[in-house]
């Protein structure tokens, strides 16, 4: 087999290496392995999809040299360090906890499982194996998002006060059309879940805490279980307060967050990946802006492959995982008192609710309002 021709090698180092299995072999483990090949001390050993000719096609574009029926027989011949699991969110439970006995760390795409019970047993999981959890919420990473949450955590804002959290996106019937979409059952949720934890992933990773959720689901024009469409207010513990909205059912689509603080309005408007172009501080009338407020000279983009590579360079170092990958449950938990809120007709949920709550920590089926015209 041969390389990728766009993905270039590099050479050994001393330092050991780490063996890497993917899990899935859909639209994103191409991602997954693109960042593998790039990094230097990494080598992708062995992959398996639930379709074998879909895994042997990987395998001959990304040059990996063993191909597998199932994760047990991967997990048994190969005995990887790290599992990269690129599959949909019913069976991430399942396939980490064997991951884990097999003595592999893990790294699970979003989102990192249908329920918040099933997050916390993969937490307990890694903790008695003694490895790491990391799950891919690549919108956290590049050189302008770390920089504006310095800004807002070091105080060089002032105090954040107000906030927007747009995820409009189109995803049309043919995508619902993909047997495990649209469904309680396999995909855990609807858009909230599947898309707009992305930017409240940002956002919260930029913001801290939530402390109450009012929200709602909405049906408006796709057939599908679940929603395509949901509004929510969000409080955080700092006191900011955040309207949230996500969509699959907007043409124009946008990923966007605002927040205004004491000083400027700090703001990025993207669609799957932002760069320094993306983001914006615009200081309050009658305010200079501050040269501390420039975004940094050197610039790295949001991507799978910063999160990867620093997730592998912690393995192997025997660090902690980057802030940019762990804290699965803050923006998890969110999306959950969403639906939760939504089945109590908006009512409010508090993060303190959620942690014992009677019904959706198990899972987060909810009533969605049909506002379809048929």
């Amino acid at each position: 087999m041969t390389a990728h021709p766009s993905v270039p090698r590099h050479p050994d180092s001393s330092a050991g290496r780490l063996r890497v299995a993917i899990v899935g072999t859909g639209a994103v483990s191409r991602l997954h392995a693109q960042a593998v090949a790039a990094h230097p001390r990494a080598d992708l050993v062995a992959v398996t999809d639930r379709t074998r000719e879909r895994a042997d096609e990987f395998a001959v574009t990304w040059s990996v040299p063993s191909v597998y029926d199932s994760l047990d027989e991967l997990l048994e011949a190969q005995h990887p360090d790290v599992v990269l699991i690129c599959t949909p969110p019913g069976v991430h439970r399942e396939q980490t906890l064997a991951a884990f006995a097999a003595g592999a760390h893990v790294v699970v795409e979003k989102p990192p499982a249908p329920s918040l019970d099933e997050l916390d047993e993969m937490l307990a999981a890694a903790a008695k194996a003694d490895r790491r959890l990391a799950v891919v919420f690549q919108q956290r990473t590049g050189t302008a998002a770390a920089h504006v949450r310095r800004l807002l955590q070091d105080g060089a804002l002032g105090r954040p006060l107000l906030a927007t959290c747009e995820t409009l996106w189109y995803r049309d019937a043919a995508y619902y059309a993909v047997d495990w979409r649209g469904r309680w059952s396999t995909e855990g949720g609807g858009t909230t879940l599947g898309h707009g934890i992305h930017q409240l992933d940002l956002l919260a990773f930029l913001l801290g805490d939530w402390a109450s959720v009012q929200g709602r689901l909405w049906r408006l024009d796709r057939e599908t279980e679940t929603e395509d469409a949901s509004t929510a207010t969000v409080t955080f513990a700092s006191g900011v307060v955040a309207q949230v909205v996500t969509s699959a059912v907007s043409p124009r689509e946008v990923s966007a967050i605002r927040i205004d603080t004491q000083r400027a309005t700090v703001s990025v408007e993207h669609l799957y990946g932002h760069g320094h172009e993306n983001w914006s501080i615009t200081p309050a009338p009658g305010t200079e802006s501050d040269p501390a407020w420039a975004l940094p000279a050197d610039e790295e983009r949001s991507d799978h492959g910063p999160l990867l590579r620093d997730v592998f360079d912690a393995l192997l170092d025997g660090t902690p995982l980057p802030d940019t990958a762990t804290d699965p449950g803050r923006s998890f938990s969110l999306v959950a008192a969403i639906y939760a809120s939504a089945a109590a007709d908006g009512a409010a949920v508090t993060a303190e609710d959620l942690r014992s709550h009677p019904t959706h920590r198990s899972g987060f089926a909810s009533p969605v309002i049909d506002q379809r015209r048929v």
